[in-house]
């Protein structure tokens, strides 16, 4: 489990870097990557593209892992994200990623959930929800 944590932990880093410290080597030629709001990558070579293009674009602040689960060949990892983009936006979220691992501890498979952070009780007042006038977060 420790190794997938690390290799886990690598992925975080080098967006929190900018620098691609071994794509190729961490997802399988064939893996999957689908992010919370709908993108999906297939293969080692448009996940590099994109984490190259995205970097350009903006910078990731904060990446930070909470906690993991490990079942057979899956892993869930809990974090915190922020971002900041080139052209003033930023965000921040909770997420998880769900992960499935090749025999050889490469990433097969990784799909995101994002969890709005502006939590509240719609049922504060009484037993009629009230429900902020805001538009929901593109997760």
């Amino acid at each position: 489990m420790s190794r997938r944590e690390e290799r886990i932990r690598l992925w975080f880093d080098m967006w929190l870097r900018k620098r691609d410290l071994g794509i190729a080597e961490l997802f399988a030629p064939d893996a999957v990557y689908i992010e919370s709001w709908g993108p999906r990558y297939e293969g080692a070579a448009r996940i590099q593209l994109w984490f190259e293009e995205w970097n350009s674009r903006g910078t990731v602040l904060r990446w930070e892992i909470r906690q993991f689960f490990h079942r057979e060949d899956q892993t869930v990892v809990e974090w915190f994200f922020k971002d900041r983009m080139n052209d003033g936006r930023a965000e921040e979220f909770d997420g998880l990623s769900l992960i499935q691992w090749t025999q050889d501890n490469t990433i097969q498979f990784l799909k995101e959930f994002g969890c709005n952070i502006n939590h509240y009780d719609p049922y504060q007042d009484g037993t009629v929800p009230h429900f902020r006038e805001e538009a929901p977060m593109w997760f």
